[in-house]
């Protein structure tokens, strides 16, 4: 297996592959959460992070016995 890094704010950090289903069911949840909040700007990472957050944790609890 071959790691592969990007240097971002000066840390190196390890790329990972994201299925694009998962990519795609994050991207349309941050949409979501900017539309809620009135389409106000400067929430984008805000509004991927709590997406992510939310969609890993409905995986999390999937994978739960």
């Amino acid at each position: 297996m071959t790691e592969e890094y990007q240097e971002y704010q000066g840390q190196c950090t390890e790329l990972i592959a994201v299925p694009l289903s998962l990519e795609e069911d994050i991207r349309l949840r941050a949409y979501s959460l900017y539309v809620q909040r009135g389409r106000r700007n400067g929430f984008a990472l805000d509004d991927w992070l709590e997406a992510e957050a939310e969609i890993l944790g409905m995986i999390r609890q999937r994978a739960e016995p």
